[in-house]
């Protein structure tokens, strides 16, 4: 065996040690506290705009938990799930869940100790009007961030095309065109909760109450390419947008300049080099 699979397998037991030991303590904090009803609170967010930042602020608050701590913190990753959410075909809006048993696991992965349950799934951006068929009382953090600095990401990371980016960047747009005008939504965007922190933090407070001792000032460890390690809450997006080269940023134009009215619906407009 390779060295690289004895990581991975050693991690895959890690890991699956680390979900049994959390379904034990949180079996003791639901005999304690089954009498409480909490609040759902997810967060609405494209990939690589900052939702695991989001995430992590968040869980600053004694009063949450979140339901995967791990990596990118996302609920979708938890075994009983992952091999039905985490599938190839998860962008596709047609794709339906049974989110009754979805629940029901998630359950078991919450602290009912503290009254607010969150999830961080990304692609439950297309999905809010069946999940709240489910989750009650339920409230949303809608979040995007510009569409330049996202496509930069997708490409970066998952190696795609600048022009299938920028296409998934509008759809994704398009999701949260309808997110932001939900009654039970908070909305902001990544440049504001970088650029303008305790505003956009007492509107989370008048929102929730109980996230009033979210500590804006912790470290982060949500992923970016400038390092591996912690850093405070930044906004990357003019380094980000500065990495894309000329002749993908002519492609991603001629996407985005068909959109113009959606992009502007955010507050973004069409960058020219």
């Amino acid at each position: 065996m390779r060295k690289k699979e004895k990581f991975s397998l050693f991690h895959s037991i890690k890991r699956r040690i680390y979900f049994f030991v959390i379904r034990i303590l949180r079996f003791f904090t639901y005999l304690k506290n089954a009498h409480k009803s909490p609040q759902y609170l997810f967060i609405l967010s494209p990939p690589y705009c900052g939702s695991t930042m989001l995430n992590q602020l968040l869980s600053s608050s004694k009063n949450v938990s979140c339901n995967n701590y791990l990596g990118t913190r996302e609920g979708q990753l938890l075994p009983g799930v992952k091999h039905f959410m985490f599938k190839k075909d998860r962008w596709r809006p047609e794709v339906k869940y049974p989110w009754e048993e979805v629940k029901k696991i998630w359950l078991r992965y919450w602290d009912y100790s503290k009254p607010i349950f969150m999830d961080k799934s990304i692609p439950n951006i297309m999905r809010a009007d069946e999940i709240q068929k489910v989750f009650q009382p339920i409230k949303y953090m809608c979040m995007v961030r510009n569409p330049y600095a996202q496509v930069e990401g997708i490409m970066r990371r998952n190696r795609q095309d600048a022009k299938s980016a920028a296409e998934f960047a509008i759809k994704c747009l398009r999701f949260q065109s309808k997110n932001k005008s939900r009654n039970n939504s908070l909305f902001f965007t990544y440049e504001d909760l970088c650029d303008n922190g305790e505003e956009v933090l007492q509107r989370m407070i008048e929102f929730i109450p109980e996230l009033s001792d979210i500590n804006i000032n912790i470290e982060y460890t949500s992923h970016n390419f400038k390092t591996k390690g912690k850093m405070r809450m930044t906004n990357l997006n003019c380094e980000k947008i500065s990495k894309i080269s000329d002749g993908d940023m002519r492609i991603i134009n001629t996407v985005f300049k068909q959109e113009k009215a959606l992009l502007s619906l955010f507050n973004y407009k069409i960058i020219e080099r």
